[in-house]
């Protein structure tokens, strides 16, 4: 049993925890007597896959249907009935901006989870132990994926340059992107 780490200051043995990226929701799925989350898709339940399909579009149809109904009437979102949902009396123009960047960067961590899972069939602290070890060797650009990748940021460091320059070019003209093979070019140009 895993106890919790202020256990080891009254003098308790700890084990020492597991460094997956996965423990957290193992053992709390393990505590409560469910199967493993990431082999859900595998196992039988009582209810079929069709009759599962059909409830959860019923219910996340409902859902966000309110929630739209919310935020065209009051511009926050909210869940169900309530809008904006804000329990704790915590809601500001600072918080909202800090809760959008925070999903953000959330929404890219689970990228490079995914990213990695898929291209060397490792979790994220593995592949982290593994580049560690070898940082020149163990990386993005030399993985089975490296000349996307290599194109792909390429692609992202150039793009913002040509955008600016289209704002700067065309200033009070309709947005028409100015590249070398464009007509537009050659009357900007002269």
């Amino acid at each position: 049993m895993l106890l919790p780490r202020p256990a080891a200051k009254c003098g308790t043995q700890v084990p020492p925890l597991p460094l997956t990226w996965m423990a957290p929701c193992s053992a709390t799925t393990a505590l409560v007597g469910l199967p493993k989350w990431w082999e859900a898709g595998a196992q039988t339940y009582p209810i079929d896959n069709q009759t599962l399909l059909i409830i959860e579009i019923a219910v996340f149809s409902f859902l966000e249907s309110k929630r739209y109904e919310g935020y065209k009437k009051t511009g926050g979102t909210g869940f169900a009935f309530f809008f904006p949902f804000d329990p704790m009396g915590m809601r500001s123009q600072d918080k909202e901006l800090k809760e959008l960047k925070n999903g953000r960067l959330a929404m890219l961590a689970f990228l490079g989870f995914a990213s990695t899972a898929a291209v060397n069939g490792q979790g994220p602290i593995e592949s982290l132990q593994t580049h560690l070890a070898d940082p020149a060797h163990n990386n993005i650009f030399t993985s089975s994926v490296g000349k996307e990748s290599c194109v792909f940021v390429a692609v992202l460091s150039i793009l913002p340059m040509l955008i600016e320059a289209n704002k700067a070019l065309g200033k009070g003209q309709e947005s028409v992107p100015l590249f070398p093979w464009n007509e537009e070019w050659e009357k900007v140009a002269k």
